[in-house]
């Protein structure tokens, strides 16, 4: 069965977030990841990482204002300098982590922006990304997202994630495909994984609807692991979903259909 990060954005919330790695270690996790840990510096982290014998193997870039509503702004004609600052802090973040891989959020397209222009902006903020992380060994990834949860969020389908890549033209970028997302937009979960896993980076977890634990809606995930299993795919499975009852309760699928 694959082998499964917590996403500590998302499970342990109870605690409070420098708890949430001690907690992933006694639930069982080897590896986490997060969405965003610029809160709190890169010492505290890496400390909390020795501590509890974790890898630290996801975390984003810097995404505007997310409690504002912002969902990225690589796509964002005016705040180029804004993402390259973003960049600079992630990639300090991730070699201080020893974390390979930072994921780029493209973001809600801007109210009256052109649409050419926000593609050649990300295509342009893609290539600077994936080349200034090179530099220190760690890959860039993209992750297309379902517009039923974000509305206008740029990003949305697989296809469209292969071309953005074919465009920037880096073999240091990589898809993120995220099995959620994924089924809420264009299913087809199996075959695309398996025709497109060479270019597939990063694979997270969730069920549907709700985006909850695996076991919980529509996607068969008992057979979807052997299935990532049976194609090759060797890096982390990240567990980005919202428990429905508290995460230990819902830790059961690991067992169940996990393992």
């Amino acid at each position: 069965m694959p082998r499964f990060a917590a996403n500590l954005s998302m499970l342990f919330a109870e605690l409070p977030f420098m708890q949430r790695f001690a907690a992933a270690r006694a639930a069982g996790f080897e590896a986490v990841e997060c969405q965003f840990p610029y809160a709190h510096s890169t010492d505290e982290l890496a400390q909390a990482l020795r501590t509890n014998g974790l890898r630290q193997v996801l975390l984003n870039l810097p995404a505007g204002n997310w409690e504002a509503g912002e969902r990225g702004i690589a796509c964002h004609p005016q705040r180029v300098a804004e993402f390259q600052d973003g960049v600079e802090q992630a990639m300090r973040y991730a070699t201080v982590l020893a974390c390979p891989q930072v994921n780029c959020l493209a973001g809600i397209v801007p109210p009256g922006a052109d649409s050419a222009e926000v593609h050649h902006t990300l295509i342009g903020n893609l290539r600077h990304a994936a080349a200034r992380l090179q530099t220190a060994g760690i890959r860039l990834l993209i992750e297309p997202i379902n517009t039923y949860d974000i509305p206008g969020f740029f990003l949305n389908r697989t296809a469209q994630a292969l071309t953005i890549l074919d465009e920037v033209g880096s073999d240091n970028l990589r898809i993120q495909y995220d099995v959620y997302h994924a089924q809420r937009m264009e299913g087809e979960l199996a075959n695309t994984l398996r025709r497109h896993l060479s270019r597939i980076g990063h694979i997270q977890v969730a069920d549907n609807p709700g985006r909850h634990e695996p076991g919980t809606g529509e996607i068969n995930y008992a057979w979807l692991f052997q299935h990532i299993d049976a194609i090759g795919y060797d890096g982390w499975v990240g567990c980005e979903y919202k428990p429905l009852a508290g995460t230990d309760a819902g830790l059961g699928w690991r067992m169940e259909i996990g393992s």
